[in-house]
């Protein structure tokens, strides 16, 4: 991501009156995540003034005349005050002397480890990021807490990487649960439910913004196996409905529950009308 500053006053690049690059590597932003999230999120941040460049990759940075020079594999590139440059990350075990503990190591120096989060050394565990299963903070602490009851308090279980709340806070904000529309479709059949709306409290300060909110629902059994939001308090609302969407809720459940008007969450409970197949 590159950024230049211009003068403060005007959200039409970003909320902070700076012109926004984002270049990647790929075809689209959020890799992995559902298809309706990435489209809607890139549509929202262009529609701030944010621009994309995708299929690039950077080769090189220097320092030019007005600031940095950057330079793209395929050539050309651009000019910007900063430059923040984020290809991935690596577990950082190196130097721990692990290969003399008789540990193994995966790709990239991760610790392969069981459901238990057992090494290969039968009485050394890992968890967190080290072992390059879900690099995310709550995950790292959850699998501490299943260690300790497992091996300390006579309790054990493991962690269920399924069904996983996760947020991009982004402008706007992004909160998912559950599968994608992808990833259920090939499972087996599924019934979708999508929302794109103005939330009412921009009908009165006159911002164009938009929420979409998505339900991925198991077409034989109408169980909720996505939730996904992209919009303002996504993060606090995907939250929430992670309870429910952890203990099985159904279509039928989310129908059943009384909506909290005027607010954006509501959506999620009065979503009647399945989004046609593909080609239908």
């Amino acid at each position: 991501m590159t950024w230049r500053t211009t003068t403060l006053g005007t959200l039409s690049a970003d909320d902070v009156g700076s012109e926004v690059t984002v270049m990647h590597r790929g075809p689209e932003i959020l890799r992995g995540f559902d298809s309706d999230i990435r489209s809607t999120l890139q549509e929202e941040m262009a529609a701030r003034g944010v621009q994309f460049r995708f299929n690039v990759e950077v080769a090189s940075i220097e320092k030019g005349r007005n600031g940095l020079q950057v330079t793209l594999n395929r050539g050309g590139g651009l000019e910007a005050d900063v430059v923040m440059f984020a290809i991935g990350r690596r577990p950082n075990t190196g130097g721990l002397g692990l290969e003399r503990a008789g540990i193994a190591l995966g790709p990239g120096g991760a610790i392969p480890v069981d459901a238990y989060s057992r090494s290969s050394v039968s009485h050394i565990y890992a968890v967190g990021d080290v072992t390059d299963r879900v690099a995310l903070t709550p995950v790292a602490i959850r699998e501490g807490h299943a260690f300790a009851d497992t091996v300390f308090g006579k309790k054990p279980w493991s962690v269920d990487y399924e069904r996983i709340p996760t947020a991009v806070f982004s402008n706007p904000a992004v909160g998912t649960i559950g599968l994608t529309e992808e990833e259920a479709r090939a499972r087996g059949p599924v019934d979708i439910y999508r929302a794109r709306f103005r939330p009412l409290r921009h009908t009165l300060s006159g911002r164009n913004e938009r929420t979409m909110m998505k339900l991925v629902v198991d077409a034989a059994s109408g169980r909720v196996l996505g939730v996904h939001m992209v919009g303002e308090d996504a993060p606090e609302i995907i939250q929430a409905l992670a309870v429910a969407v952890r203990m099985g809720a159904t279509k039928a459940d989310f129908d059943a529950t009384m909506a909290l008007h005027p607010t954006s969450g509501e959506e999620f409970l009065t979503m009647r009308e399945r989004v046609k197949e593909p080609g239908a």
